[in-house]
């Protein structure tokens, strides 16, 4: 696709009339799309080209040949005649690029604002990483660990602890807070998400597009420190009932989870986000709340010293976040363990034992550049993720049971936006600051969510010049997005590449529409003029009368849904034929592998699963510690 179609298409959607600043923002939205690869790439630039199509067919001229009136109707006309999917599609790339080239012009030579990068700056803490390229191609290891986030931490510091010689093994790279601190959001948001440069033959990508009815865009992070490294920071225990669900009809031992749970918010460091660093967005919120009479408080959060950059999903340019990268896995290494950065994990190794069973003996490792490193050891600890884990199952033969790959909840989550007299500047404060916590009996929680400077993820309404002045307004937007807890209905496919199908139930497509008018309520109430509810083609609403209407009449496949808490792909449980992980942690028919990651949740967790993920990575790494003794060095 030639960079010309894409400028022309950038001019058209968002109606920038200097040919100079569309070719910065078309050539930037290719970037994007080329980084989020296929299908994402293929279908940004088939769209350009179907949109210059059109306006040859409709105008007789090429897109980019057209006057800015001509272009609006050609838009105009393409989505009135069933194209409008096809625009939402190119207007995800293009207003994340534009949104890019302004942040850049409004801080010229700092690529981030001022009062982002203002404030003490915490230094990295040591890490004993060494690049797989460094790394002997035969060493052995009491225990190795298969990821560094959330599960894989906790795992490797309690083994670590025990006396073993634990190696974690990490397909991606170790990022400074410098890198954070001194490149643009959106750089920092392909780096994270969608590094295509990492190891393995096809890369680290941290997105994927669930395939359904709705598509739901699934979002995790690569790097040291794994998902901990770009979420919010929010830190919310599971719900009573979550836990009780989970010790019935699953039969996990949850009796000592509390004292777990308190062992990880020290680790974290969690504390209640303060007021002053909220910002608006998460104060309206509040406002909205409290004239409801709706239950609302600032979000804990494992961010000592936050600055309300609102820069969490793109990597804290003041080290302030205490995601694992900063707490756990120091903790780890100076109990003894390693870290491998670079490091693709192509198969756990198994050898033959009792009774027709396999036994760990260790995991086998790709470089960047295709050559192979082993680490041989008794135990193995998988906790690659939700997504990630099963692929690695079925590499390593290990996938026997029916259930690995099933059972998958994502915890979706949709968004509103309500347009205010004021400004908001809703990327001054925190990210995701307040949660509103009365639905959550009915599985639907509310969180005061902004996206980072230049990086507005909510798709504005319209194209062409309705587009463009709401994306001049977009300071005078406030932000709620809402998380439900889900029907495990997904399913994760694949042995490479990881293929993601999810149906959205029916009972959660109903929760999703509550969400929408629950969040607009809160809004009007808040005192904003109108609602805008994310839905292709809908009108602004004014009142939640009408909101409620807008809603009940789209279609489930309109929604903008997307997820970041997949769960539940290698369900724990006391159930052999339901569950291929035992309620210890162990793979059922592979002795001495145990699985420590969101995959052995057996439901949606409910609330942002941090907590809930390291917590049970504690049990599990307690109970493998007991099988990794020290080796006769």
């Amino acid at each position: 696709m030639s960079d010309r179609r894409l400028a022309a298409a950038a001019a058209a959607l968002l109606a920038i009339e200097d040919p100079t600043e569309a070719e910065r923002v078309g050539a930037r939205a290719g970037e994007v799309a080329a980084r989020l690869g296929e299908p994402a790439g293929a279908a940004v630039r088939a769209g350009a080209g179907v949109l210059d199509m059109a306006a040859r067919l409709l105008a007789g001229r090429p897109l980019a040949a057209l006057a800015p009136a001509e272009r609006d109707w050609v838009c105009g006309t393409v989505a009135a005649r069933g194209g409008g999917q096809l625009l939402e599609v190119l207007k995800i790339p293009m207003l994340l690029a534009a949104g890019s080239e302004r942040l850049t012009r409004a801080a010229p030579g700092t690529q981030v604002a001022p009062a982002h990068r203002a404030g003490r700056v915490r230094p990295d803490p040591p890490l004993d990483c060494t690049n797989a390229r460094d790394w002997p191609s035969s060493t052995t290891a009491d225990a190795v660990v298969i990821g560094s986030g959330a599960g894989g931490a906790m795992a490797a510091r309690t083994l670590a602890r025990s006396g073993a010689r634990v190696v974690i093994v990490e397909a991606g790279r170790r990022y400074t807070t410098a890198e954070f601190r001194h490149r643009a959001p959106l750089d920092r948001f392909l780096d994270l998400y969608a590094d295509d440069r990492g190891a393995g033959p096809h890369g680290n990508r941290g997105i994927t597009i669930a395939v359904g009815r709705p598509p739901v865009l699934l979002v995790t992070g690569c790097g040291v420190g794994g998902t901990t490294l770009v979420n919010s920071g929010t830190c919310y225990r599971p719900p009573d009932r979550v836990v009780t669900r989970w010790r019935q009809p699953f039969g996990i031992d949850m009796d000592g989870f509390g004292a777990l749970l308190d062992d990880v918010e020290r680790t974290l460091r969690v504390a209640q986000a303060p007021l002053d660093i909220l910002g608006r967005n998460g104060l309206i919120a509040l406002a909205g709340a409290r004239e409801l009479g709706w239950r609302a408080a600032p979000l804990q959060r494992n961010a000592p010293g936050c600055g309300g950059c609102c820069q969490c999903a793109v990597g804290c340019p003041r080290g302030a976040k205490n995601g694992v990268h900063r707490s756990a896995l120091p903790q780890a290494c100076e109990a003894g363990a390693r870290i491998v950065t670079h490091g693709w994990a192509q198969r756990v190794l198994t050898e033959p034992w009792l009774g027709g069973r396999r036994r760990a003996a260790g995991v086998r490792a790709l470089r960047p550049d295709g050559s192979a490193l082993e680490i041989l050891a008794p135990t193995v600890v998988v906790a690659a993720g939700a997504l990630q884990t099963p692929l690695l199952l079925r590499r390593s033969g290990l996938a026997g049971h029916p259930g690995i790959g099933c059972g998958l909840a994502i915890h979706p989550a949709v968004s509103v936006a309500g347009r205010f007299r004021e400004p908001v500047v809703s990327w001054s404060g925190v990210l995701q600051s307040v949660g509103i916590e009365e639905l959550h009996d009915q599985g639907i929680l509310i969180e005061a969510t902004a996206s980072p400077p230049g990086m507005n993820s909510f798709v504005l309404p319209g194209v062409g010049r309705a587009l463009r002045h709401e994306l001049d307004r977009t300071d005078r937007l406030a932000f709620l997005g809402a998380m439900i807890g889900d029907a495990p209905s997904g399913a994760v496919h694949g042995r490479r590449r990881c293929v993601v199908r999810y149906q959205v139930a029916d009972q959660d497509g109903a929760r999703l529409r509550t969400a929408i008018v629950a969040m607009g309520r809160v809004l009007f109430a808040a005192g904003a003029r109108e609602v805008l509810s994310g839905l292709p083609g809908r009108p602004p609403a004014r009142n939640v009368g009408d909101l409620a209407g807008i809603v009940a009449s789209a279609p489930l496949t309109a929604l903008h849904v997307a997820a970041f808490h997949p769960t539940g792909s290698a369900r724990m449980g006391a159930d052999p034929q339901q569950c291929p992980v035992d309620q210890a942690g162990r793979l059922r028919g592979a002795d001495g592998v145990w699985i420590a990651d969101a995959s052995v949740l057996p439901t949606c967790p409910e609330v942002n699963p941090q907590l809930t993920i390291m917590a049970m990575a504690l049990a599990v790494a307690g109970r493998a510690a007991s099988g990794a003794a020290p080796t006769a060095q």
